[in-house]
């Protein structure tokens, strides 16, 4: 941990909401060579910083969004080679998270009105000496080439103001003033445990065009989440504007579903060879209106920036049915999109917040395609703060801004004040243990024990007499595609059978996380709370020939999948959940609740076939629904667009939302084959289930034991091969379809349907 003695500092003047601040300093004499440099820096707001005029990092919107009250992220860069005898430390400060638009009203400044940089730059000479540079009063402050910046509206720049000179030694300039120091509780400070945000990818435009009403629009082929560099030249003054949005509607830019996000840019251009990156804001965006461009626009005159945090792609999966791969894809893509800093349910509108119900649903996906365990255990860290601060509630959205918007009283609130939420607030539980599961690491659950106990917990204080959790506000089955567009938490299935279903795996989740960590007084008190909560759902909401409560898909799904039934209710419940998927022309049923669950129960309870069904369907709605529509991410609504190719007239519509991809696990699990069978893939669960006329399957993953692959298929003349690859010191059970099983070691082993190894 650091020692600070630095100051958080703030500019006299604020510039435009985007202040540069500087500090020129000499190498201490005396002391030798310069063995080491190391510069701790945070902020409030975002920043980006430059020691004699080179970046000191590629990261990016650094500190990105933490739950400030009670922790401010800061990173540490190794900046030896940049130091000089006489050296610049210099800071581009930006509105961020921190100052800047956030939620639905429009209200800003949630966490503070001033922006602010701290920094310490620690230099170890070959004698031992240690000269620290700090942020302190000694810092002068001045305006940049950034006339606005804001994540939802967009970045204005104009290029006549731009200069590097401000990082060179001996700058002077009479517009530039003091700063002084801010109110700010050192303790807060923390190291990050997550990846940095930085650029992933560039990609070019496939086509630019004009639209029927004489807009210039470009398509970049792919939703995703970033900016576009602009390169342009043209006369001093000349004002470019860029537009950006996920889809097109009536052959224009759709805008509707940004709702109050401007998601708009502007450049500025200084009558020379310009270049801009609007790098204090991020869009969500596959085209992109431009206006006020002088002459005709080239393909390399734009760019388009993937931004995202620093994730290592894991997973991969591949089969003969290009649909589902470019569902996969699809998944993939809007991984990188919303795990920016925080797991956000959608980067494009003015929402983009960590909703916990979304993480909930998806933890499990994500784990497999990407390696998050660093991302979110460091969100995690959030999560259990704003929990402690509410008394064991946990929040809708993490960081918890909307305890804050809510209070905002410019304009009525969307949701009603409410206490812990099924699925939302389980988040506590099942992310750790997605966590665990994945990557066999226990410091997960040793650190997140307590908020996942505090949850249960919070949630057992409000059952009502009968044992059921069926009091007070519920999501439910939040967007069930019955439901209508402008009331999307009305769900066929009853929202108390879906939350005493979570609290029933919840609970049971603790109680097992308790056994690992020996701590056996809160094993049983949660085993108990698990038995009697299972006791009470049997008793109220489940019949004898297997009905429940409110008989829809969901209902089943949870009950089934959460092992609350028995044999041969359980069976029962499983050969009515056939029938409803069946009566519903294997349509989707389901919402964010349900989707995760729905092929698992069809399968534990022998209807494989009908899992496929439900996978392959391709009429509305669907999981491929979307793809033949040419979506290249998920997306929030079943129909965010209509088959005509109007957008969902709902006020909540995103086209990158990851939640309802949560099948790809399915996929990898039982399509693809692949499964742990001890947290962390310690030891492989090999046991592919074919169906929906899919001839071949590929899935592999990096697991902290090394590369475990596995390959099958049906295409040959002597039935289903399957072909498994397994790294030193890790085994696997295979489980063939016929019901064979082998045990197999390190290696690549081949074994058919038969159960002849080869």
């Amino acid at each position: 941990m650091t020692d600070w003695s630095a100051a958080l500092i703030s500019p006299d003047q604020d510039f435009d909401g985007a202040p540069l601040l500087r500090r020129e300093f000499e190498l201490e004499p005396g002391h030798g060579d310069v063995a080491t440099a190391t510069l701790h820096a945070t902020a409030h707001g975002v920043f980006e910083a430059w020691l004699n005029g080179r970046p000191v990092s590629e990261d990016v919107l650094s500190p990105g969004w933490s739950a400030y009250e009670w922790r401010l992220r800061y990173r540490s860069y190794d900046v030896t080679a940049l130091l000089q005898p006489t050296s610049v430390l210099g800071f581009a400060l930006g509105n961020g998270w921190f100052r800047g638009r956030l939620g639905w009203k429009g209200g800003r400044n949630y966490y503070g009105s001033e922006l602010g940089a701290l920094a310490q730059l620690e230099i170890t000479f070959a004698d031992g000496h240690v000269q620290r540079v700090v942020t302190d009063q000694e810092w002068t402050a001045g305006p940049s080439a950034v006339l606005a910046n804001d994540l939802y509206d967009g970045q204005r720049i104009d290029a006549r103001r731009y200069s590097d000179a401000w990082l060179q030694a001996g700058f002077r300039d009479d517009l530039w003033t003091g700063v002084h120091p801010g109110d700010f509780d050192l303790g807060t400070l923390t190291p990050y445990i997550g990846p940095p945000v930085r650029r992933q990818a560039e990609l070019e435009p496939l086509q630019i065009w004009t639209s029927p009403a004489g807009r210039t629009l470009v398509d970049f082929g792919q939703n995703l989440v970033g900016w576009v560099k602009v390169r342009v030249s043209g006369p001093a003054g000349t004002e470019v504007t860029l537009r950006h949005a996920e889809v097109l509607e009536h052959d224009e830019l759709g805008v509707r579903p940004l709702r109050s996000a401007q998601a708009t840019d502007r450049f500025i251009l200084s009558g020379g060879d310009d270049v801009f990156e609007p790098s204090f804001t991020f869009h969500g965006f596959r085209y992109v209106e431009v206006d006020g461009w002088p002459g005709e626009l080239a393909k390399g005159a734009l760019t388009a920036v993937v931004v995202s945090s620093e994730l290592q792609r894991i997973g991969e999966f591949a089969c003969s049915d290009d649909l589902l791969n470019q569902l996969h894809q699809n998944a993939v893509w809007g991984t990188v999109g919303n795990f920016l800093d925080v797991p956000t349910d959608c980067p494009q509108r003015d929402e983009r917040l960590g909703w916990t119900g979304d993480i909930a649903a998806f933890a499990p996906s994500a784990a497999f395609l990407f390696d998050v365990d660093g991302f979110l255990r460091d969100w995690l860290r959030d999560l259990a703060a704003e929990q402690q601060a509410a008394d064991g509630m946990v929040a809708s959205v993490i960081p918890d801004v909307l305890k804050y918007v809510n209070k905002d009283d410019s304009q009525p609130s969307s949701f009603p004040e409410h206490d812990a939420t099924a699925v939302w607030s389980d988040a506590a539980v099942w992310v750790p243990w997605a966590l665990w599961q994945a990557y066999g690491d226990r410091v997960v659950l040793e650190d997140q024990f307590d908020s996942m106990a505090a949850h249960v917990r919070r949630v057992q204080t409000l059952l009502s007499p009968t044992g059921l959790w069926d009091t007070g506000f519920q999501y439910g089955d939040w967007l069930d595609p019955a439901a209508p567009p402008d009331r999307p938490g009305l769900a066929k299935a009853d929202s108390g059978v879906v939350a005493t279903a979570c609290l029933y795996r919840s609970a049971s989740i603790v109680a097992e996380a308790a056994a690992l960590l020996g701590r056996s007084e809160d094993q049983t008190q949660f085993e108990e709370l698990a038995a009697s909560t299972r006791k009470a759902f049997d008793q109220h909401y489940v019949s004898d020939d297997g009905r429940i409560t409110s008989d829809a898909v969901t209902v089943y799904s949870l009950a089934i999948a959460f092992g609350l039934l028995d044999d041969p209710v359980r069976f029962l419940a499983g050969d009515r959940l056939a029938e409803l998927v069946a009566e519903g022309g294997y349509r989707i049923q389901t919402g964010f609740a349900g989707t995760p669950f729905v092929t698992d129960a069809l399968t534990i309870t022998g209807h494989l076939d009908d899992a496929y069904r439900l996978l392959l369907e391709r009429e509305c709605p669907s999981w491929l629904y979307p793809v033949t529509m040419g979506a290249t991410t998920v997306w929030e609504r079943w129909d965010s667009m209509l088959p005509d190719g109007t957008i969902n007239p709902g006020q909540m519509t995103s086209f990158n939302h990851y939640a309802l991809g949560a099948v790809v696990d399915w996929m990898h699990r039982t399509l693809g084959g692949l499964a742990p069978l001890e947290p962390g893939y310690a030891k492989v669960l090999v046991a592919p289930q074919p169906g929906g006329g899919i001839t071949w399957a590929r899935t592999a993953l990096q697991t902290r034991h090394g590369r475990v692959a596995v390959s099958w298929s049906s295409e040959g003349p002597d039935g289903l091969q399957v072909e498994v690859e397994l790294p030193d010191g890790v085994s696997a059970l295979v489980r063939l379809p016929n019901g064979t099983e082998h045990e197999v070691g390190a290696g690549r082993h081949q074994l058919s349907a038969a159960g002849a190894a080869a």
